[in-house]
């Protein structure tokens, strides 16, 4: 008799497809678009590319309402939702006929994210299984996710080579919609917080703390360079002198190492703190950002600094969940993880704009140059929290 598998692993399988379907479609496809739109649509790259950082932006802002939710109801009915809200966005983008009716899709697309991707997973995640499984359960989840763009930007080429960009979208919604929407229904499970848990007091005591706001300065700024790199690198390598081919498969080596870098970090975790495993790879990135001006020029120096930036990645995604949870526990996870992904999602749709600015003014070497002081600082204030945590422990 074979064996049934299990809730959890039901759970985590469930997961690990639709935020590999939900990044492939709701946020990495959107690069391929650009192009025909921008034909169809009149517009140029700068006007078009808002639209997913306005995207971005509105994820970040419902993430505390979307963290409370998830806090009291758990996931199951959020995310069934947000996976038809998702769909809807991707049929409404398919028949818009002007930037501004595209911006507004692009808004609902930042509703369903919220709702549908990792922060919602997480807290999933976080709420249903122990410590001792916790982070395992992340890693598995991330490990299939991480290569999302790999899978979906290639097959979202060839759908509109085949059909066209509206027809396209027309399809990958209906596949996210018949993917996604049962996946959620049938197979998320919740175990909200007891009753008696004031979730509000939780949140109020870790606002009033030193060691949240050095979490929020650890993510934000390392989420700001990733952020950076991963709009910039391309251009960056084209203009050290690399044929464009060259320096799109050396950027593409970035999804695989987050990948590399997951899987070492949770394996050094029996070992060291989450949070100076994390500084490590923070202060390698920093490094990398560093040495790629210095190195860039030739093909094995380029790639010898993308591999040092590209092991830190993915790291950011599962060490967050990890030391929150284990400081302020499970019982207000989903609001506290809210808080802190609001000024997190800014950096991450703000910082590229701001690079590009720099890049026009002061030159590539000084965007790397802010690349690695923010870096830096991530690592020190992962350095300064898990000394804070020495010296107090977490709270009751």
């Amino acid at each position: 008799m074979i064996a049934q598998p299990t809730p959890s692993v039901r759970l985590i399988g469930a997961l690990a497809i639709t935020q590999t379907a939900g990044y492939g479609v709701l946020y990495y496809a959107f690069s391929v678009f650009i192009p025909p739109m921008s034909r169809d649509l009149h517009a140029g790259v700068a006007q078009l590319t808002g639209a997913i950082t306005l995207a971005v932006l509105v994820s970040g802002v419902v993430a505390p309402a979307v963290g409370h939710w998830l806090d009291r109801h758990g996931g199951r009915a959020l995310m069934t939702a947000g996976s038809a809200l998702g769909a809807l966005a991707l049929l409404a983008w398919s028949q818009v006929r002007s930037v501004a009716q595209l911006y507004l899709a692009c808004g609902v697309l930042g509703v369903a994210s919220a709702m549908v991707l990792y922060e919602a997973a997480f807290a999933v995640i976080v709420a249903w299984f122990d410590a001792a499984r916790r982070a395992r359960a992340l890693l598995a989840v991330t490990v299939v996710a991480g290569f999302a763009s790999s899978i979906f930007l290639p097959l979202t080429g060839l759908l509109v080579e085949l059909y066209g960009w509206r027809r396209a979208l027309v399809v990958l919604a209906a596949g996210y919609a018949l993917v996604a929407v049962p996946l959620h229904g049938l197979a998320v499970r919740g175990r909200g917080a007891p009753v008696h848990v004031d979730r509000r007091e939780i949140v109020g005591t870790a606002l009033r703390e030193r060691p949240f706001w050095l979490l929020v300065s650890a993510f934000l700024t390392q989420t700001g360079a990733v952020a950076v790199m991963g709009m910039l690198l391309v251009t960056y390598l084209i203009v050290l002198g690399h044929p464009p081919v060259f320096a799109a498969g050396v950027a593409g080596l970035l999804g695989v190492l987050s990948v590399t870098g997951r899987l070492v970090t949770t394996g050094l975790q029996a070992r060291w703190p989450v949070a100076l495993i994390t500084a490590a790879m923070f202060g390698l990135q920093g490094m990398a950002a560093v040495l790629l001006p210095l190195w860039g020029r030739s093909a094995a120096g380029a790639v010898a600094a993308v591999v040092l930036f590209g092991l830190g990645f993915g790291v950011g995604t599962i060490a967050r969940p990890a030391l929150l949870a284990d400081r302020y526990g499970t019982a207000a996870y989903a609001s506290l993880n809210g808080a802190l992904a609001l000024p997190v999602t800014v950096a991450k749709a703000v910082a590229p704009l701001l690079a590009a600015g720099i890049a026009q003014f002061a030159g590539y070497p000084a965007v790397m140059a802010a690349v690695a002081a923010a870096c830096a600082l991530g690592a020190l204030s992962l350095v300064a929290y898990d000394r804070s945590e020495r010296a107090g422990g977490a709270p009751a």
